[in-house]
């Protein structure tokens, strides 16, 4: 993306009095969020052992940090990417029933990323899990759990205007649901990413749905791993995926800001058939996913939300170094200094 200097950038909080606001936004909302979805709070690893299947994969291509244990016969373990795959087996470990679950704090270095404004090496989600009935996979459920997400963070919005009133609301009354074969039918010629700027920017908040699968133009909206979300289930619209990402408007960048990434989970039949489509049959071997074959996992939703990337769009900042302590090239911090922009 590279980085962007807004025009006129305003700095709306001080850093002391910004370090007030995190907090007040990460305790609002992650209070909100366990009560729309009955969520209790656990305890999440920073690290799993490699060759389990727990870690995310991501788009399919991204390396993970890595060490070996020493007292383990060098054993090798990587920082998490997400904790989607772990969660899970949290969900049938506690013995946890359809209707509740569990969120946490993730944290993971992704040393893959560009720095700009809202890429950092360090990312901080609320990673959350609820465990569904078969009869709940349907496309249905999934809105309407994004549906209750969203009123959780407009809900938070308030509490920001409450406390600051000069940082006015900017969150649209409801967000739009759009699949991303319709994208393509409303926005013939553009690219995926080109898609999702259209449409953010007219409705403001959406929920881009089916994101995995290939589309009409033979290519998907965008990629993901075979083995967390489901993309390849034909849903009661008429297009394939259960899974997708909330996009709100950034206004002070103008530009698309991904703020979920969330979705029902994979069923036996439909990661058997998503590590076919992949060419990665070869996991069917690995710990997760021979439970999950078997059938000893129940069937979930879950997803990730950005916690520095929420505190960086209620507070209006414009670069997410300016709610989160990471390192930044010096040439970066260097030039955003010169428009008021404070990187932690």
């Amino acid at each position: 993306m590279g980085l962007i200097i807004p025009e006129k950038y305003h700095l709306k909080l001080l850093p002391e009095t910004t370090e007030i606001a995190i907090k007040i936004i990460k305790d609002a909302f992650q209070e909100r969020l366990s009560k729309a979805l009955n969520l209790r709070r656990v305890t999440a690893p920073l690290f799993v052992l490699s060759g389990t299947g727990l870690n995310d994969d991501l788009n399919g291509v991204e390396h993970a940090v890595g060490f070996d244990i020493a007292d383990m016969g060098n054993r090798h373990a990587e920082v998490v990417h997400s904790l989607a795959k772990w969660k899970r087996t949290k969900l049938g470990a506690y013995a946890i029933p359809a209707g509740y679950g569990l969120y946490t704090d993730m944290n993971a270095i992704r040393t893959f990323e560009e720095l700009d404004n809202i890429h950092s090496l360090y990312v901080d989600q609320w990673d959350w899990e609820r465990t569904i009935n078969e009869s709940d996979r349907t496309l249905d459920y999934l809105v309407a759990t994004v549906r209750e997400i969203y009123a959780a963070l407009k809900e938070t919005e308030m509490i920001i205007y409450e406390r600051f009133p000069h940082i006015i609301p900017r969150l649209p009354d409801d967000i739009h649901i759009v699949h991303s074969q319709q994208l393509i039918d409303m926005y013939p010629g553009l690219t995926a990413k080109e898609r999702e700027r259209e449409v953010t920017r007219k409705y403001r908040a959406v929920f881009i749905v089916g994101i995995g699968a290939p589309l009409s133009d033979g290519k998907p909206h965008d990629n993901r791993a075979p083995d967390y979300d489901d993309w390849i289930t034909l849903n009661s619209d008429g297009y394939r995926g259960l899974n997708g990402d909330i996009m709100l408007w950034n206004d002070v960048l103008d530009i698309p800001f991904e703020l979920s990434s969330m979705g029902i989970r994979v069923s036996a039949e439909s990661l058997a058939e998503q590590l076919r489509l992949r060419g990665c049959e070869e996991r069917r071997q690995l710990m997760f996913h021979r439970s999950l074959l078997a059938g000893e996992l129940p069937y979930s939703i879950g997803g990730g939300i950005g916690q520095s990337r929420l505190c960086m769009l209620l507070l209006q900042k414009a670069h997410i170094g300016e709610v989160q302590a990471s390192i930044w090239p010096e040439e970066q911090v260097a030039e955003c200094l010169k428009h008021n922009i404070y990187l932690m």
